[in-house]
Parts: structure tokens; C-alpha cells; sequence
């Protein structure tokens, strides 16, 4: 496949897909999410794609919305309407493939928001994170006033999101934003190796787990020891008599 604003590949169970717009920190524009519409749709319709790694090309993981496209939709309506269309936040997020954010240099806004609807997000030590919105007279739009509160809580949330303030992998760590810091010159190979051992794991458990790990924060727990078990079942398959 070829792209202007990602790039595209595929290596037996690996889909690699990188945010191309480097000379502008891989800022989130129509065309990219009109590009990664159409990558991902590839990779939820390809069978053989285990693992999903989103990175991004030079100097940052994605710096967030480009404000220079800020009001050129032809109308609001025209917009909302392309925007539930194409759905990339929600294809991300329900992928039937797991899926790892490989992040460095600055993850802010969207970029952030992208990174959390992946299911794991290794981070380069000297990456830096923040949600903006605030300071520029926007709600976040992609998901963070949802996924940031499942992270790290409603008071680390609303500090993260009413200050727009800049923070650091280390509370990134600290706060669950990500899972896993790592020296920056190790990034590229620590995400190949965690993406090739999530590619090993049995696809029906590994993403039964995912199933029952989501439901986690939105159910009581007695219902989700239901669901756990309901699919702990399923994987078993049917008990025949000794």
C-alpha cells in the first residue's frame, strides 16, 4: 500500500503502521485519518495479522490535531458525518488483533488519545505526553475524557486534562498511561520483540483475555467473573462425561 501520511507494512503476523508526516510531528490531519481508515480496515480484514504496532517517522509519535485544518469542513454537519463514517478511533480500538503504541518525542492530544485505544504502549524515556485541549477551547475529541479516567483515575484525569500540562514517561509510568518505559535507544527493538511474543500467544485466548479485561471497568464484579468465565468456558469447549 502506498501512502503520504503512513506508512504500511506487513511481516508474517506483524503489521507495522508508521505516522508519515514527520515535518510536522506526524500531526493528525483528514488525510491521515482517511489513510489510517483504510489501513486498518486491511488489517481487520486480514486474518493473518496477529499484532498491530502504531509508531511514528522522526521526531515525535503523532503532536497532535492539525489546528491549520481547524474550520475548513464544508459544513459542521458534513463533518460529523464523515467523521462517524470513517470511525478510525473505534476500528483501532476494536481490532481483532492486539495491538502495541510504540511512543517517543512528544505523544500530545490526539496522538495521545490514538496510543490509548491500543492495547499495550511502550515508551521511549525521554518521550514527552500532553492533552491540550483545554488551552486552545476544546474538549478532547478522540476518546480521552473516557480512556484517560480508566487509566489513572478521575483526579489524576482531571488534573491531566484541565492543566494541559506536559509530563514525563516516568509519570506516565506512575499514572498507567503506559505500561512500559524503556531506554530510548531500545525502543524500536523492545516493541519487535514484545510485538513478536504477542504473536505467539494462542489468538482465541489472547484476545478472550483482552474481552474480559475490558469489561472490567465498566461492570460489577460479579458480572464480570460471569464474563470471565463464560469465556474461560468457550475456550475450553464442551465438558464430555470420563
Amino acid at each position: 500500500m502506498s501512502f503520504q501520511t503512513v506508512r504500511y507494512e506487513k511481516d508474517g503476523p506483524l503489521a507495522w503502521v508508521t505516522l508519515n508526516r514527520p515535518e510536522v510531528l506526524n500531526a493528525y490531519n483528514v488525510r491521515m485519518r482517511d489513510e489510517l481508515y483504510e489501513v486498518l480496515t486491511a488489517v481487520r480484514d486480514d486474518d493473518d495479522v496477529r499484532v498491530l504496532t502504531l509508531r511514528g517517522a522522526g521526531r515525535a509519535f503523532c503532536a497532535g490535531a492539525d489546528l491549520t485544518e481547524f474550520g475548513s469542513a464544508p459544513s459542521p454537519t458534513s463533518a460529523r458525518a464523515i467523521r462517524f463514517a470513517r470511525d478510525v478511533w473505534a476500528l483501532l480500538g476494536n481490532l481483532p488483533a492486539l495491538t502495541i503504541a510504540s511512543l517517543h518525542g512528544y505523544v500530545f492530544g490526539s496522538g495521545l488519545e490514538m496510543a490509548l485505544l491500543c492495547d499495550l504502549q511502550i515508551a521511549a524515556a525521554s518521550t514527552i505526553f500532553a492533552m491540550p485541549e483545554v488551552r486552545l477551547g476544546l474538549i478532547p475529541a478522540a476518546g480521552g475524557t473516557q480512556t484517560i479516567p480508566r487509566r489513572c483515575g478521575v483526579g489524576k484525569a482531571l488534573d491531566l486534562l484541565l492543566t494541559g500540562r506536559r509530563f514525563d514517561a516516568a509519570e506516565a509510568l506512575d499514572s498507567r498511561i503506559v505500561a512500559r518505559v524503556v531506554p530510548d535507544d531500545r525502543l524500536a527493538e523492545e516493541t519487535r520483540a514484545l510485538a513478536r511474543g504477542l504473536a505467539e500467544l494462542d489468538r482465541r485466548v489472547a484476545l478472550s483475555i483482552r474481552t474480559a479485561v475490558r469489561v472490567a471497568s465498566d461492570l460489577p464484579l460479579e458480572e464480570g467473573l460471569r464474563v470471565e468465565s463464560h469465556l474461560a468456558a468457550a475456550i475450553r469447549g464442551p465438558a464430555t462425561d470420563p
